[in-house]
């Protein structure tokens, strides 16, 4: 458990969701933490700092992901302590996991098990998060490194942005056996299957959480993903 009385405010999702897993309850998190029974402080990218500061929480945790620099700094200047989280790639969470557990008086947390993942043969895919304009995602992400244990190679992957604006004529270019929809952070459904096939016509939906969201979820996680890309 938390250290005794400890008051933890998370503005990160996948956080929020590994803390109450662990049996530790925030008193605050973010709208997009998808936990309506705790108090909400804004989003990701404008959280309320003066009512963050008003909680007098022993420690705010923060992304560099998720969270703008400006914000982070305008809480340690309310005189708040922050407990910062990065993660790029499934190499990252377990050591990410265990300073977490650490900084909240948490039990270590158990292995992420990496091993057995890679189907062949490999596949190559399209992995769009947003449309209008249309964004996906590089190498150095979360999300392309699940994807890569999972046995399916970014066609972007070699953008120098992280996160690149491309044309869909682009991407059908690239010839990827498979178009991956996500349903976060753009709410991709069934409808936006026809907006996807003159790139491939292999075209799967899958949870975004799942893709994007590491911690406490990254085991099940990739077990769902393999089955939905299977």
């Amino acid at each position: 458990m938390s250290r005794p009385g400890m008051r933890i405010v998370s503005l990160v999702p996948s956080v929020t969701e590994t803390l109450l897993a662990w049996g530790i309850e925030p008193v605050a998190c973010t709208r997009f933490c998808e936990q309506p029974l705790l108090t909400h402080v804004g989003g990701t990218k404008d959280p309320d700092v003066a009512a963050i500061a008003a909680l007098a929480p022993d420690l705010v945790v923060v992304d560099r992901e998720e969270n703008r620099r400006e914000d982070a700094e305008a809480i340690s200047a309310a005189g708040l302590s922050l407990h910062v989280t990065h993660v790029t790639s499934l190499a990252d969470v377990e050591p990410m996991l265990v300073a977490l557990a650490e900084a909240v008086g948490a039990p270590p947390p158990a292995p992420v098990a990496l091993t057995a993942l890679v189907p062949a043969p490999r596949r190559r895919a399209f992995v769009p998060i947003w449309r209008r304009p249309w964004m996906t995602l590089n190498a150095d992400t979360y999300g392309s490194s699940v994807l890569v244990a999972l046995g399916v190679d970014n066609v972007f992957a070699g953008r120098a942005d992280r996160y690149p604006t491309v044309e869909l004529a682009e991407a059908t270019a690239l010839a990827p056996d498979l178009v991956i929809l996500p349903s976060e952070p753009y709410p991709f459904t069934e409808r936006h299957i026809g907006d996807v096939t003159e790139v491939a016509t292999d075209v799967r939906l899958v949870d975004g959480g799942d893709l994007f969201w590491w911690g406490v979820r990254t085991q099940g996680a990739l077990a769902r993903l393999a089955h939905s890309l299977a």
